[in-house]
């Protein structure tokens, strides 16, 4: 039988918080990040808001204690920020890092280096070529928390840190690792800004998943990492235990680009296979942490595939990208810490800004902070362009 894969630490930097506690924090008290840009030049910066951390990168250099150069792009400085408390959490020594292995997730690379020195490039800030690549930021980060073992880089859009988590787990399963830290990191640029708006799927205002009326998503930034390890490399250690991976899947439903099938085969194919990985049954699950962008598409979509799944028993749901806006490649991982914050603190967090039902489908998210409620099993989605659909299930202990 294949060994278990725990959680046994977690860390992140969003829009909303920094570390762990002062993310959880804002979601308690409803405490967004969405706002005006200022970190970045752009012509945007007062009509398209985002979910922004507002530390430029030398002082994100200062709370790491290390001094960076060109070749240092933002997202592995935010990266190593929250991988670092990940580590710290989990209460690793240094010896018990010898056999971990590092996954990490991004879509966006070093290019808020490249877009601001490619125009002007000169002998003393050629590396920026280097931090481009989506690899670099992992070898950062590797780097920085001294993990010299298996690296690996993943980037399958929005669904990249969940896909991150599952190739973590599936190296635990097959024994080729003990321990692995995996999630994502990606940070705001005008390429993914302007990306993004010319698709014509960014708000203007704070962004409403699920709604009728909703108009887009807002743009975000983070990291967020997670540790997970097997049973017996967690032995002596149940006390660091934050809860089992019991399932996941990755599916495509090669329907288009960038939209979903109509009806909603890719994350159905997501859930459904994540569900039958962890020999969960559906009314099991207890809460959902949907994908929720806010553009037409993807809600009515995930909505319908809900449907499919649940049938009229949904359990309950909601999407907390109005907290930290979309942050693509860190999405899946920032979302799953919630996810186990979740289970952790018996609470759902309320999809905010939802007024009314789509006209197509009827369902309703969570829309207040629910205490003191029951959770055993959270699945948590995301689902990424060219039909790139990825489903996580993480359950008590």
């Amino acid at each position: 039988m294949p060994p278990k894969v725990y959680v046994t630490g977690i860390g992140i930097v969003s829009a909303i918080g920094l570390n762990v506690a002062e993310n959880f924090d804002s979601l308690k008290t409803l405490k967004h990040g969405i706002g005006k840009l200022e970190n970045f030049n752009t012509i945007h910066s007062q009509n398209l808001p985002c979910g922004e951390i507002k530390l430029n990168n030398l002082q994100l250099a200062e709370k790491l204690r290390i001094t960076i150069g060109p070749d240092f792009s933002r997202t592995a400085l935010l990266g190593m920020l929250a991988a670092k408390e990940a580590l710290s959490n989990a209460g690793l020594a240094d010896n018990e890092k010898l056999n971990m292995g590092i996954i990490s997730a991004t879509t966006v690379g070093g290019m808020d280096r490249t877009e601001m020195l490619c125009r002007n490039i000169k002998e003393d800030n050629r590396n920026f070529i280097i931090s481009h690549v989506c690899g670099d930021s992992t070898e950062k980060i590797a780097d920085y928390l001294g993990l010299s073992g298996f690296v690996s880089t993943i980037s399958t859009a929005c669904s990249s840190s969940i896909n991150s988590i599952m190739s973590g787990a599936e190296m635990i399963k097959n024994n080729l690792l003990d321990r692995v830290i995996a999630g994502g990191t990606d940070a705001l640029s005008k390429f993914t800004l302007n990306g993004f708006n010319s698709l014509m799927i960014l708000d203007k205002n704070h962004n409403r998943p699920f709604d009728k009326q909703r108009n887009g998503l807002n743009l975000g930034e983070g990291a967020a990492f997670l540790v997970l390890e097997s049973e017996n490399a967690v032995k002596g250690r149940a006390d660091k235990i934050l809860c089992e991976l019991t399932g996941y899947a990755n599916a495509n439903d090669a329907f288009h680009q960038t939209a979903s099938s109509e009806n909603g085969e890719g994350p159905f194919l997501a859930m459904s296979n994540a569900l039958g990985k962890s020999k969960l049954a559906i009314d099991d699950i207890d809460y959902i942490n949907a994908h929720g962008t806010g553009t037409m598409n993807n809600d009515l979509t995930e909505a319908i595939a809900i449907k499919r799944l649940f049938g009229e028993s949904e359990p309950l749901f909601s999407s907390t990208k109005p907290f930290t806006g979309h942050t693509l490649g860190a999405a899946g991982a920032v979302e799953s810490i919630f996810s186990i914050l979740s289970l952790q603190n018996s609470m759902i967090f309320p999809n905010l800004n939802f007024k009314e039902s789509m006209e197509e489908i009827s369902i309703k998210p969570a829309t207040e902070l629910i205490e003191n409620v029951t959770i055993r099993n959270v699945l948590s989605n995301s689902f990424g362009f060219g039909g790139n659909d990825s489903s996580i299930i993480f359950s008590a202990v």
